[in-house]
């Protein structure tokens, strides 16, 4: 593939990232006296704590997605690894020995809280403030994730940074 076509690729799937990002920050402070989430918290939402928190678990999820399913594939394209077609795993490792993140297990674990939220708990409102609280404590791990991809990649890769600047 071009180094164009791969560079348009990172930089498209950067501007969602960080889109997604923005929007999940945004509903994460939102909440404000919600959060830290507790069961009878949870049970006395009102409606609108009900849009945010829909917000929040939106925005978690597409933020998800967008890195793991967009961004990771389109930094090894540009970086010319040949991983597409490749298992998640097998990405997420050779991501990791390459610096640009941390630990893949990480990773997995924001996608198991990730695929949690597709289950309705709905009598069960420990359970689910449980689930928000860990989500909430995973924003962090997910916004420094970005951070540290952009540092890595304007690091190693200086003709990227201008793909990677947000308007």
């Amino acid at each position: 593939m071009s180094d164009c076509v791969s560079t348009f690729r990172l930089q498209d799937a950067w501007r969602e990232c960080q889109r997604h990002a923005y929007h999940l920050r945004r509903a994460f402070h939102l909440p404000g006296a919600i959060l830290p989430m507790t069961g009878s918290r949870f049970e006395h939402l009102t409606d609108e704590q009900i849009q945010t928190l829909d917000q929040f678990i939106l925005r978690f999820a597409k933020l998800q997605d967008a890195m793991g399913g967009r961004l990771y594939p389109a930094i090894l394209d540009c970086l010319q690894e040949p991983y597409e077609g490749r298992p998640m795993i097998d990405k997420l490792n050779r991501l990791e020995k390459l610096g640009y993140i941390q630990n893949a297990t990480l990773w997995q674990d924001v996608c198991n809280i990730r695929n949690k939220f597709s289950h309705d708990y709905p009598d069960d409102c420990e359970k689910n403030a449980a689930l928000v609280h860990v989500a909430s404590e995973a924003v962090t791990s997910l916004c420094n994730l970005l951070t540290s991809i952009e540092n890595k990649l304007g690091q190693d890769h200086p003709e990227l940074n201008a793909a990677l600047a947000y308007p």
